[in-house]
């Protein structure tokens, strides 16, 4: 049994409806996930970031139109051998605006809808409904219409009936898009609640650089269709030429160290910092 839960293997894709023609979403895309590994997929706008996400739960290829090669493997299966139904258990994803995977009638609802599609027993979908509520925190809110939701818990709520079918991978297309600080602090420590406490695989697509450095074990960066650097926090800001290329910011005190980088040095710090607590740490030890 393969020790990935998640394998690209050489993928391509061009949408059908492509504005321009001689330019794939993704070109020659390689990844290989862990299970229990949290992922943040950052890049510029129009890298392939969503494209990457509609790939790992198989909506590319079997619900959008388009030139598909490569292959895709999900928990050592390859996803065009694998209904939409099952690949749900297996991959939840979570889109950018909450709205557009709410439809019922109140919060439980929400949670028992995609079990109840799966046929499952009805115990299993109120045990599944009742464990994730009580997960993200939504009791107060069990009979409340999703739609008088302020946009923080409209979030909470699209996660948690992600959740309800129980998937192995987490994948989270931009969800604090939308959000006020506050609520994106909030959203950030549930998905890490999420990897840390229960070990599932979280892949998360954000603008949020600086907070996810706080959160993630890895960053793949895309631009133009590719994976241009794959590595830890530390090892992917210290190309700060790529970024600098793709017209990416990377974080503050990464890139202030980055800026007196041969005093730095001087220090014997040979690793960017890449949080301010970091940064406080060998400023600390400074004085010592």
């Amino acid at each position: 049994m393969s020790e990935y839960i998640l394998e690209l293997k050489d993928v391509n894709f061009k949408y059908e409806n492509a504005p321009t023609v001689e330019e794939p979403a993704l070109k020659n895309i390689n990844l290989k996930v862990k299970k229990g590994e949290f992922i943040g997929v950052i890049g510029s706008n129009n890298s392939g970031k969503s494209t990457l996400c509609a790939l790992c739960n198989g909506l590319i290829p079997k619900a959008l139109d388009g030139e598909f090669s490569g292959q895709v493997l999900v928990d050592g299966q390859d996803i065009k051998d694998v209904s939409t139904a099952k690949m749900s258990q297996k991959v939840g994803l979570v889109l950018p605006d909450p709205e557009a995977q709410l439809s019922q009638l109140t919060v439980y609802d929400e949670l028992t809808f995609g079990p109840s599609n799966l046929e499952l027993p009805r115990e299993k979908i109120f045990e599944e409904a009742d464990r994730v509520m009580k997960l993200i925190r939504l009791e107060n809110f069990k009979e409340r219409s999703p739609f008088s939701l302020s946009g923080g818990e409209q979030q909470r709520v699209a996660i948690a009936s992600v959740l309800a079918m129980n998937p192995e991978i987490l994948v989270l297309d931009e969800p604090t898009s939308n959000l006020d600080p506050l609520s994106t602090q909030e959203i950030f420590e549930i998905i890490c609640k999420l990897n840390r406490e229960m070990n599932m695989t979280v892949i998360l697509v954000e603008h949020e650089v600086e907070l996810m450095a706080q959160y993630v074990d890895r960053f793949v960066v895309m631009d133009n269709g590719r994976i241009v650097l794959d590595g830890s926090p530390k090892e992917v800001f210290s190309h700060r030429e790529v970024f600098e290329q793709i017209k990416m910011f990377i974080p503050t005190v990464t890139s202030l160290a980055g800026e007196i980088d041969e005093e730095y040095r001087k220090w014997g710090n040979y690793e960017y910092p890449i949080t301010l607590e970091e940064m406080i740490k060998i400023i600390d030890s400074r004085k010592e």
